[in-house]
């Protein structure tokens, strides 16, 4: 949290009242947003004079709908989950990005070739992280949970499990922990039964779920006892491992992995500020900055970059313990499924 204050502090000292704010750039705040402003936000401002409102948001695209539909945008650039990236895109909440001017690689590899696969999958978005959904355990707790099973299983490890008040990565877990095997998920996840399936199962903790919204509540709950297990974005907790010394251990079973994006906001008018900015941050060595949280670069030349030691942190090498989430099942059925979620939670 104290980092989180002192890069919007940072900002707001850099955008003084004289110099209105030339660009809003939105993240997911914590550990991640410091490492953003570190390695990419601040370098920009340096580099080119823009000054960046930067903020911060709880995910999802209920905030971007709700401003290109009331035709008043607020943000100009967005950090989204590509999770999200399908449905925000398809429903013209973002702009286009013109992919083809990206440059090469610090090694004078083309943007093309340079980004991993997904990276540039949608026209919407390029590529910044390799990141996951893990869950995590407070080893002065005692034995923990090593499973998916285990975390479903509240008799065996009693206490409070914090998740993310969201349908996506809870069904994938749900149906995982009850037996599915990891490719077939989104496959049952798309039948009626299926869906049954997994709220029945989410049943099984319900009355053991601490909510949060936002990833960078998920350390705190385990440090301050809010819960004894909880679902987070792998790098939140190793940001708290290894800057404050918390006693977490990640669990890296049935991790959900994905790729953030950064977007531009349809209708914004500063559709080639932000596109320069993009281009600088998704650049070689702004990627490489987010080895701090653990987070894997979506470029080849930054992860040559990468120390080894630091690489067997990171989602990328813990793939076949996971399942890629699927963007395009979010984006076909993320707006029934967040209605019965809801409808769940109110039971």
């Amino acid at each position: 949290m104290k980092k989180h204050l002192s890069y919007l502090a940072t900002a707001a000292l850099i955008a003084s009242p004289a110099l209105a704010e030339d660009l809003t750039v939105t993240s997911f705040g914590g550990a991640y947003g410091a490492a953003q402003m570190e390695h990419m936000i601040q370098p920009y401002m340096d580099k080119s004079g823009t000054n960046i409102l930067f903020e911060d948001y709880g995910g999802g695209v209920a905030e971007m709908k709700a401003q290109v539909e009331a035709g008043n945008i607020l943000w100009d650039v967005v950090d989204i989950e590509v999770i999200d990236l399908e449905r925000a895109c398809a429903e013209g909440y973002l702009e286009v990005i013109d992919q083809s001017v990206l440059p090469d690689g610090d090694d004078g590899t083309p943007a093309a070739d340079d980004f991993i696969d997904d990276a540039l999958a949608n026209e919407c978005g390029v590529g910044n992280i390799v990141w996951s959904v893990v869950f995590a355990v407070n080893t002065e707790n005692g034995e923990g949970p090593k499973t998916i099973e285990d975390f479903f299983d509240t008799e065996a490890f009693p206490g409070k499990r914090g998740l993310r008040k969201r349908p996506q990565v809870n069904m994938e877990w749900a149906l995982l922990a009850d037996g599915v095997a990891p490719e077939e998920v989104y496959e049952v996840l798309a039948t009626e039964e299926g869906q049954k399936r997994a709220f029945a199962k989410l049943d099984t903790i319900k009355d053991d779920i601490t909510w949060y919204d936002s990833w960078s509540q998920a350390p705190v709950l385990l440090n301050d006892g809010g819960a004894t297990m909880v679902q987070s974005a792998n790098g939140r907790i190793f940001a708290a491992i290894k800057d404050d010394g918390a006693p977490f251990e990640i669990v890296w079973d049935s991790h959900i992995y994905d790729l953030d994006v950064w977007a531009i906001m349809k209708g914004t008018e500063k559709k080639e500020e932000a596109m320069e900015f993009i281009k600088f941050a998704t650049g070689t060595v702004p990627l490489s900055g987010m080895q701090d949280v653990a987070y894997g670069p979506t470029r080849a030349s930054a992860q040559a970059l990468l120390p080894e030691d630091v690489k067997q942190d990171l989602p990328t090498a813990h793939l076949d313990e996971g399942v890629k989430a699927d963007g395009i099942f979010w984006a076909d059925y993320g707006e029934t499924l967040g209605e019965k979620f809801n409808e769940w939670l109110l039971q």
